[in-house]
């Protein structure tokens, strides 16, 4: 008699260890309650190499996971870029340095050079204290998704079956596994094995441009190899990042008939490329090589990233791009933080499944934006620099010009190639258009924060304490809306009675604080609110506010500087709020602002939660 394959049944299963799919992993663990499954067909993790930094969303977002202090002390930090163009003699001469991150509102001014498998491992041992592990050597077989309409709308239903193979299995009779899953996210790579499963085209071009990559500790007299580094010489461009423990990685630009099989080349050959790029200056490795690889650029979309809102296709398995901005493992993380918290929500019937469309319509206009930028930004950084003897060639000097206008001497294409890579390489540019979760109906009364994009720093004072915080520290990334009410002055007795009125509306059962609570989990495990006051720390007492707007001490902050009068103020004027009336901003699970209204608007607020989420008293098992 054979053996039967086992089977087991699974919320999630995650297909792909990378940054996307641990990132996912991480964060449905750390939501709890949500039973997943992580594998991966590599039978170890990554210890060198691959993707190399992060920027300044991708720390904020980590940040609210817990993780980002971690990869702060290990990462070397990139403050200024540096530029050089060529001689005439045919060297390269120092042209500028400029702040890396040139965006106002970042909360980090700066990115961060680290190897990808420092960053997996922060999410490991996160993962591992939810007691989740990455499954390895797995790999999936087979894949069916049901047709039946019935299961794939119930909440209850598993319309997914997945055959596993285990590649270290002892005897055939543990090879083979069947998993049941609600939900698959495939993160498995550029090449992956559940977009094809589903016939999932990637649309877009290959170019011709060919790069070497290599990683070392370098000897050289080049006096910004610690700063990230852009360098434009006759013989190609290069790109320097530096890395943790005194190394660099080195991104050279090689001839365009040069294969891109690592068996016709060599890191020896590379470094020959990039030697001639740098002249005058030298540059040779300390010790051995640790990590380097050859490639071609591509620029690619999917032409969807889900498949009836039950499998979805995540990072380099729907976009792949150039690695020059930087956007690789940011993007593909953000795929995954955008996704996961509408799956938690989903399976805890807190939010209707509808809310899954918003996952593509979401990341990949995101993804077609980045892959139309980084044609236009691959072909400047990789096109031929402008010299005395080539007057039509690339000036980095222009092209990254701090203030160009449209008016200088600067060709149109430099200007929007500039003003727009600020946004994507530091990932601050990420807005998501209206739909059911964006509501941009009452943009004015909060001007300066974009609905559709992140919630901005700020520092506020804590009422009952006078300690500083960050309002970034309040927004954990652990799947439930924020509600920041911006009370306005309440010094007025007007201003009290409004307030109270206010306290009254949401405190009723009809209103959406308490309509979408589940009662067997409080306090409010859908909502997390946070009221923000215009008064003096030296005065103010907090527990003059109604109770249900500080529903911790902890809970109500000042728009007021801190005892040193070094950090804080100003917030209400920076968010373009007025002090005079009450101010909702509703901040998703996922940092972003869903919707911003005044206290006279409160229906539209709760038509808006009423558009996706599930009554308490509604929900129902199937």
């Amino acid at each position: 008699m054979l053996p039967q394959t086992p089977e087991s049944f699974v919320d999630v299963l995650i297909v792909g260890a990378g940054p996307a799919g641990l990132m996912c992993g991480n964060a449905l663990a750390a939501a709890g309650g949500i039973e997943g499954r992580i594998i991966d067909q590599r039978p170890s993790k990554i210890s060198v190499g691959h993707a190399d930094g992060l920027h300044p969303r991708t720390i904020e977002v980590l940040q609210s996971y817990g993780l980002a202090e971690r990869l702060l002390r290990e990462g070397s930090r990139m403050y200024i870029c540096a530029f050089y163009n060529p001689t005439p003699a045919g060297g390269i001469e120092f042209t500028t340095r400029v702040p890396d991150v040139t965006i106002p509102n970042a909360r980090f001014t700066f990115k961060i050079g680290l190897h990808q498998g420092a960053i997996e491992d922060a999410f490991l041992d996160s993962m591992a204290q939810h007691n989740l592990k990455v499954d390895r050597p797995v790999k999936p077989l087979a894949i069916e998704l049901s047709q039946d309409e019935e299961q794939l709308r119930s909440l209850s239903s598993y319309p997914i079956k997945v055959t596993l193979a285990r590649l270290d299995a002892a005897t055939d009779a543990d090879e083979l596994e069947v998993i049941h899953a609600k939900y698959v996210v495939g993160a498995d790579g550029p090449h992956s094995w559940v977009r094809k499963a589903f016939g999932i085209t990637m649309d877009g071009d290959q170019t011709n441009y060919v790069w070497g990559v290599v990683d070392m500790v370098p000897d050289t007299d080049f006096p910004d190899i610690r700063h990230r580094a852009a360098i434009h010489s006759t013989n190609g461009s290069l790109m320097i990042i530096p890395r943790e423990n005194d190394k660099v990685r080195l991104y050279v630009q090689l001839q365009e008939k040069t294969s891109v099989r690592k068996s016709q080349s060599s890191p020896e050959k590379i470094l020959e490329v990039a030697r001639k790029t740098l002249h005058p200056f030298h540059i040779s490795p300390l010790s051995d090589i640790e990590w380097w690889t050859i490639y071609m650029i591509g620029q690619r979309v999917a032409s969807k990233f889900s498949v009836e809102e039950r499998v979805f296709i995540a990072g380099d398995a729907c976009h792949t791009h150039s690695p020059k901005a930087g956007q690789g493992m940011n993007a593909s993380m953000s795929d995954t933080h955008n996704l996961a918290w509408k799956l938690a929500q989903v399976l805890r019937e807190w939010a209707n499944p509808s809310i899954l469309r918003t996952y593509e319509l979401e990341r990949r206009k995101y993804a077609q934006d980045l892959i139309d930028f980084d044609k236009q930004y691959a072909a400047l950084f990789s096109g031929k620099p402008r010299t005395s003897a080539d007057q039509d060639g690339i000036s980095h000097e222009q092209f990254f010009k701090c203030g160009a206008t449209q008016t200088d001497d600067v060709p149109r294409t430099f200007y929007r190639a500039y003003k727009t890579a600020g946004g994507f390489t530091s990932g601050m540019g990420i807005y998501y258009d209206p739909s059911m979760i964006v509501n941009a109906k009452h943009q004015s009364c909060a001007e300066n924060l974009v609905v559709g994009q992140r919630m901005l720093p700020q520092v506020f004072v804590r009422a009952a304490d006078a300690r500083p915080v960050e309002i970034h520290d309040l927004l954990p990334a652990d799947t439930r809306f924020k509600i920041l009410i911006f009370l306005g002055s309440t010094a007025e007795e007007s201003r009290l009675a409004e307030v109270n009125a206010l306290a009254d509306e949401l405190s009723s059962p009809t209103g959406f604080l308490r309509k979408y609570s589940v009662e067997s989990q409080t306090p409010l495990p859908m909502f997390d609110l946070t009221t923000v006051v215009v008064g003096n720390k030296e005065n103010f007492n907090y527990l003059n506010i109604p109770l249900v707007f500080r529903p911790h001490w902890s809970k109500v902050l000042l728009d007021d500087t801190d005892v040193t009068e070094s950090e804080g103020g100003g917030g209400y004027e920076r968010f373009g709020i007025s002090s005079e009336s009450t101010t909702f901003v509703i901040v998703r699970p996922d940092g972003h602002i869903g919707m911003v209204a005044p206290a006279a608007a409160l229906q539209d607020v709760h038509e808006y939660f009423a558009s996706f989420l599930i009554p308490h008293h509604c929900i129902t098992r199937h």
